[in-house]
């Protein structure tokens, strides 16, 4: 006979239900007919079932357990949100347990399943770069789990958020970039289905409009957060007969991926092409020249979205949108008239 211990999902399987119903039926709610119940209450007998009493204590009370799920923790603007988000749940006795989904949205929806496992009080989430289908988080809105988003959201329907002030940072550096001279400023985007890459092109494009600047299309790249295709993308434009004179690049691996490929292609910065991107402070002083930034606010970000998430789980039902502004610091890659 076998070890292996009979749980609520086995029973769920085995009647075509959820595992949700077979725990209802079991603690006699009214919601399930009592056919269904007879049916998983002599399963369970026939099965000898044990309830885990781990997980029903974790039922009855307060877990003080929230979950993070970031796309590239080992990123600095990932750690440091996740430095903020434990900053302030230790000072309300909660407990992080972090989930990397490695920018895949199958590592996602497998993380989101754990925690539910779990039975966290809330999550907060920064959506993969290939997520398109929010099923997932609408299961969470239906099972009553509080979601706070940063960075990268989705539905703001059903879900508060922390942001930066992506169009506004855009639109500055973009502008500084413009009062610098440069003509021909080229975009290093990320996905355009993701709200942050969006709301910072809308930025970089508002700011050629105002300064009565052409958009040329083929210097505005949308492409994956991903070092070897932004360099290869960066190679290409540079490689135009009209090649650019300056580029703004959306984060942190787009910005030192286009770093690398104007070193690698001997052209000086700021001299044959400027460059300013959405990085980190600490990084950017690390390269020569020194790199001009769009400065997240991170550790902000995390305690700002710690403190919605508990507003949510103590029971308040607004949805909100906090936006952390940005900081540009100027520096040697951008200044062509220093």
């Amino acid at each position: 006979m076998s070890n292996h211990h009979i749980s609520l999902k086995d029973l769920a399987q085995k009647l075509g239900v959820s595992a949700a119903t077979v725990s209802r039926a079991l603690r006699n709610s009214p919601e399930i007919g009592a056919e269904m119940k007879r049916r998983i209450k002599s399963l369970a007998k026939e099965l000898n079932y044990q309830p885990n009493p781990f997980a029903q204590s974790l039922r009855k009370e307060s877990t003080h357990l929230i979950g993070v799920i970031a796309p590239n923790q080992v990123t600095h603007f990932f750690a440091s949100v996740l430095d903020g988000i434990e900053d302030s749940a230790l000072q309300h006795g909660y407990f992080v347990i972090p989930a990397n989904s490695h920018e895949s949205h199958l590592e996602e929806e497998r993380a989101i399943d754990n925690f539910i496992s779990l039975h966290v009080e809330g999550i907060i989430a920064c959506i993969a770069q290939d997520t398109i289908d929010y099923s997932w988080y609408r299961k969470l809105y239906d099972m009553e789990i509080p979601v706070v988003f940063f960075a990268r959201t989705c539905l703001p329907d059903k879900f508060s958020q922390v942001v930066s002030d992506d169009m506004a940072a855009a639109y500055k550096a973009t502008t500084h970039l413009i009062e610098q001279g440069c003509k021909r400023i080229a975009f290093l985007g990320g996905p355009n289905h993701l709200d942050m890459a969006r709301r910072r092109k809308h930025g970089y494009l508002q700011a050629l409009k105002d300064a009565k600047m052409p958009v040329d299309r083929t210097i505005v790249i949308n492409g994956n957060f991903d070092f070897t295709e932004a360099r290869a993308s960066t190679m290409a434009l540079l490689s135009q007969e009209n090649r650019p004179d300056a580029i703004l690049a959306v984060n942190n691996i787009l910005t030192f991926a286009a770093f690398d490929a104007i070193k690698s292609m001997h052209l000086h910065i700021p001299e044959d092409v400027a460059i300013m991107g959405f990085s980190a402070d600490e990084t950017a002083t690390a390269v020569t020249p020194n790199l001009s930034v769009i400065k997240d606010q991170a550790h902000m970000q995390g305690r700002e979205a710690f403190e919605l998430l508990l507003q949510h789980i103590e029971g308040d039902k607004k949805l909100y949108q906090k936006i952390v502004p940005m900081i540009l610091k100027i520096r040697e890659s951008s200044k062509k008239n220093a």
